[in-house]
């Protein structure tokens, strides 16, 4: 048996209760008469009440359509104030914010964006979840992530907020014991410190002009976390290669030296992607704003890095 829906004719009895006119109830609602009559007969049936006293010239509540029209008149008012609170949640920075992102990258340098946005926003909230692995943006019911990646999904939309280049480096002190490599394939004889989640696997390669060489390498250290990566370069433990966002600070600090600057690995791009919905919450749009702004800030994510020194 199909069940009628309970907002069915809800409407209508109130236009018709506050009016006490069919003829105003129907042209408020957009309807004809004969339709508010025949929706507020339906509801009446429904109910196995009646509502109105009706009459060729007079139209007034019953007890229980009195007493029903207070009731939906609270209700009314929690279904406006429903109303209100969602169109400022799609108006203004309000609410829970939960983003994905890169460990390296959210240590680094989303994190303390993080701070700055929170204290122009204090009406927001943010759940920051780092992990090297995509995440299901609307299972997991994310409002927006940060990757670096060259894969794009189509489901999203996707904001471009800067790029990273690649960098190969190493420390001075391992660089004063096991020499400076002058070519590529120098690579081949020192300590090489992987990266485990390069889409392009234990081969490097670098490319000068239309001259690209692809060096095959057997890490001494690999790892899957280039905070981690970073930390073994700094150690001494080998040459490594790793982002701007990761590496530029210590090259321009000289705790680790840049090596075949001639030579171009390969760029990060970084992006920001959220669902494609045809409402965009204001929270997501001020925040990608913000870090769209400030990625424009930062050399390390606009490939303008200041790499030096340089062996």
């Amino acid at each position: 048996m199909k069940t009628s829906d309970p907002l069915n004719g809800l409407a209508v009895f109130l236009a018709v209760a506050e009016h006490l006119s069919f003829t105003k109830a129907a042209e408020i609602l957009a309807m004809s008469r004969p339709t508010v009559s025949a929706q507020l007969d339906q509801l009446e049936r429904r109910l196995n009440v009646r509502l109105l006293h009706r009459s060729t010239r007079h139209l007034s509540l019953t007890e229980a359509g009195a007493a029903f029209h207070e009731r939906l008149k609270d209700v009314t008012a929690i279904v406006h104030d429903a109303e209100r609170a969602a169109i400022h949640h799609q108006e203004a920075p309000v609410g829970r914010l939960k983003i994905a992102a890169p460990p390296d990258l959210g240590t680094s340098h989303l994190t303390p964006m993080i701070a700055g946005f929170l204290k122009d926003h204090p009406e927001i909230e943010i759940e920051l979840e780092l992990s090297n692995t995509p995440v299901n943006l609307i299972e997991r019911k994310f409002d927006l992530a940060v990757r670096g990646t060259i894969r794009i999904d189509e489901t999203l939309i996707t904001r471009k907020l800067g790029q990273s280049p690649v960098l190969i480096c190493a420390s001075p002190e391992y660089l004063s014991h096991r020499g400076v490599p002058q070519k590529p394939e120098d690579l081949e004889d020192h300590d090489c410190l992987h990266f485990s989640g390069l889409r392009w696997g234990r081969t490097w390669e670098l490319r000068r002009g239309d001259d690209l060489r692809r060096i095959p390498i057997a890490p001494s250290f690999e790892v899957n976390d280039g905070r981690n990566l970073c930390s073994a370069a700094l150690c001494g433990l080998g040459i490594t290669l790793l982002p701007t966002f990761v590496v530029g600070p210590h090259i321009r600090a000289g705790r680790l030296v840049r090596l075949l600057a001639d030579w171009h690995i390969a760029e990060v791009p970084l992006h920001a992607v959220y669902p494609d919905n045809r409402l965009i919450a204001a929270k997501v749009k001020s925040f990608v704003n913000y870090l769209a702004a400030e990625f424009k800030r930062d050399p390390d994510l606009q490939g303008e890095t200041a790499a030096k020194p340089e062996a």
